[in-house]
């Protein structure tokens, strides 16, 4: 402790310092909003020659220095701002001659100092002179550690004094006092690693006057706002809608008396890096005469001549009300399902794509607190109904269709749903627009069953067409999925039947009380302790395309029975049918002449090896004759058999011919 006293002695003894105190300005309004960030403005007055010091987060000065805006009521104009740099502190500390470290000792800081003057107090003596070194030391482990300085006095003298017995010690020098109180203000400063601040200098007003009525507005991360409703049903299917608004006070500093509103919609917001320095690498750039020739060591020669070449590279408000008092049991003393003993005084108004709920009386929340305040408390147009979806499983959903018939927009949140004063369940909505409608689920109907059955079609040929070769139909399958809807309550009710839409289906009768992007809804009325039955058919058209080289002339015959066929389609068609039947009938004979030369030329094989084996064996001649006789004949029909080979080969080659005419020809 001593040898901090005595360091602080080192900044401060000598120094006279004035410092004023910077004025503040409170936060006056506040503006929550869906994307992350909050509108805040303060607003104060300061007198001549006064700072106004605004804190923030390190965290948020990106957002402060990209929307700052500063006003001068009073018509002045404003010079500059200035605020805490965003160098780390070791940068900070870096262009000073010393360092104090954490564990440094007093000793350790003056042995930075060689060569500066120093005054030391010992007693009711004052000592001067100049700092030859300091020391820290301890002769042995029983003995405490002494702290000595070393200096060349005034009179000429090297003495050396103990640092413990000094009652002051003071650097002569004022710029080094200067330097070291700096020093110290960095470090301090820096204890606050999460702070930064930016100071407005007020200067002199418009016309000479002696103050400034200044405002400060300016975007900052701030917790959304949220919102929470009440839909209650009374007895004759009327309904309320009441709506929250809940904040939270993240911002720092307490909200007295603001001016608050909450905004529905979300604009674009993003960050920009504005706080922290940014450098550009410069290149490096030398003239050629200023670079210093290093030495050449050159080798002997041993014949012929040698080059040696040297390269260089180089690179004011109403009375306030108080957050919590809507949370008050004189404001909530209500029975469940009875609307709250609230009266939400709120102005609205429509900013475009944002709609802006404005509270009337001032509003206070404690930095740390949050808070629920009304903005909404009006009948609605609804409707109770039932939807189902095949995902539900067996029973519908009960469920609301609200109508925003307030002439605001209700911003997304959950939603309470009381019946009969009773807790019906909850429910999630999107952001309504005003004159918008939404469907809303709150629990499950076990009153009512749902089930479905699916049947399908025959696929039905709508069209025939025909190009180059191809030919393409158009088919049509037509599905019906029925749902069954069983209510077991003496009650009528209305189910909304939402059906999944499908790619390539269509609709083929009814129509859908309303689609959304992705379903048809289809409205149902089901009396008490009845069955209904309704059914939804689509139907899905295709196209398929066939070569017609590969269908047989059967497959043609199918089409050509087809209604949707045309007249000149048929007869061209029909011509193909024709035309393929002959190719197939020459193909056939081309197979069985083929056959046929296979079979002979086996024959004339097996004889030519019998009267091989004949030919040498005595009394066998007449066999071998009549063998011979055999062959030679077979060798008459064989050469028959190639010449019809060869015909119905011609005959194929002209026959395809014709057909490719036809295909080439034919188009419908």
């Amino acid at each position: 402790m001593q040898k901090l006293l005595l360091l602080a002695q080192i900044a401060l003894v000598g120094a006279t310092a004035v410092q004023t105190m910077a004025a503040d300005l409170p936060i006056r309004e506040v503006i929550l909003y869906k994307h992350g960030v909050g509108y805040f403005e303060r607003a104060g007055e300061l007198r001549a020659g006064e700072t106004a010091r605004l804190d923030f987060k390190a965290s948020d000065m990106n957002d402060v220095l990209k929307s700052l805006t500063i006003v001068d009521r009073n018509g002045g104009v404003i010079g500059g701002v200035r605020y805490d740099a965003a160098e780390p502190l070791e940068k900070r500390l870096q262009d000073f001659p010393f360092a104090v470290d954490r564990q440094a000792s007093l000793a350790a800081f003056l042995d930075q100092m060689k060569g500066a003057r120093l005054e030391l107090r010992l007693g009711s003596d004052t000592v001067a002179g100049t700092i030859v070194s300091a020391r820290t030391s301890r002769p042995d482990e029983k003995t405490a550690e002494r702290e000595t300085v070393l200096l060349l006095t005034d009179t000429g003298e090297i003495r050396t004094f103990e640092l413990s017995a000094a009652s002051s010690v003071k650097l002569s020098d004022p710029k080094l006092q200067g330097l070291l109180r700096d020093y110290l203000t960095v470090l301090s400063g820096a204890r606050s690693k999460d702070r930064r601040s930016v100071y407005i200098d007020a200067g002199t007003a418009a016309g000479g006057t002696a103050t400034r009525q200044l405002s400060a507005s300016y975007m900052t991360p701030s917790a959304i706002w949220k919102s929470s409703y009440r839909l209650i049903f009374g007895p004759q299917a009327e309904a309320t809608l009441e709506g929250w608004a809940i904040i939270d006070n993240t911002s720092g500093d307490d909200w007295t008396n603001v001016k608050l509103s909450v905004v529905s919609g979300r604009p674009i917001s993003f960050i920009t890096q504005l706080y922290e320095p940014k450098y550009v690498q410069r290149p490096t750039a030398e003239l050629a005469e200023n670079q210093p020739v290093a030495p050449v060591v050159l080798q002997g020669a041993i014949g012929g001549r040698a080059e040696l070449a040297n390269r260089a590279a180089m690179a004011a408000p109403p009375a306030p009300m108080q957050a919590r008092e809507f949370l008050s049991d004189s404001l909530l003393k209500s029975e469940s399902g009875q609307a709250s003993s609230i009266a939400p005084t709120t102005g609205t108004r429509d900013l475009g794509e944002l709609f802006e709920y404005s509270f009337s009386s001032p509003v206070s929340v404690k930095q740390g607190e949050s808070a629920m305040l009304p903005f909404l408390q009006q009948k609605i147009n609804t409707r109770k109904l039932l939807i189902y979806m095949e995902s539900f499983g067996l029973h519908p959903m009960n469920a609301a269709e609200i109508a925003n018939s307030t002439g605001k927009t209700l911003d997304g949140g959950p939603i309470t749903v009381y019946d009969a004063n009773t807790y019906a369940g909850e429910a999630l909505v999107e952001t309504l627009k005003a004159g918008d409608k939404r469907l809303i689920t709150y629990g499950i109907d076990l009153g009512s069953r749902v089930t479905t059955a699916f049947d399908s079609s025959k696929a039905n040929v709508r069209e025939i067409h025909f190009s180059r070769g191809v030919l393409t139909t158009r088919n049509a399958v037509a599905e019906t999925k029925t749902y069954t809807i069983k209510n077991v309550d003496p009650g009528r009710k209305t189910v909304i039947i939402e059906h999944k839409q499908r790619p390539g289906y269509k609709l083929l009768d009814g129509k859908p009380s309303e689609t959304t992007a992705d379903a048809y809804r289809f409205e149902v009325n089901v009396g008490g302790n009845a069955t209904e039955a309704f059914a939804v058919r689509e139907e899905r058209v295709y196209d398929q395309t066939m070569s017609i080289s590969s269908i047989t002339p059967d497959v043609i015959a199918t089409y050509l029975q087809n209604k949707a066929l045309s007249d000149a389609g048929r007869r061209q068609l029909d011509l193909i049918a024709q035309k393929k039947r002959e190719v197939a009938a020459n193909d056939g004979q081309l197979r069985q002449a083929q056959a046929d030369l296979n079979n002979l030329t086996q024959d004339e094989e097996r004889q030519r090896r019998n009267i091989e084996s004949l030919r040498n064996v005595a009394g066998q001649q007449n066999l071998v004759q009549q063998y011979a006789s055999q062959l030679a004949a077979a060798e008459v029909k064989l050469a028959g058999l190639r010449d019809q080979q060869g015909e119905l080969q011609r005959k194929k080659t002209a026959l395809d011919a014709e057909l490719n005419g036809l295909i080439e020809k034919a188009e419908f």
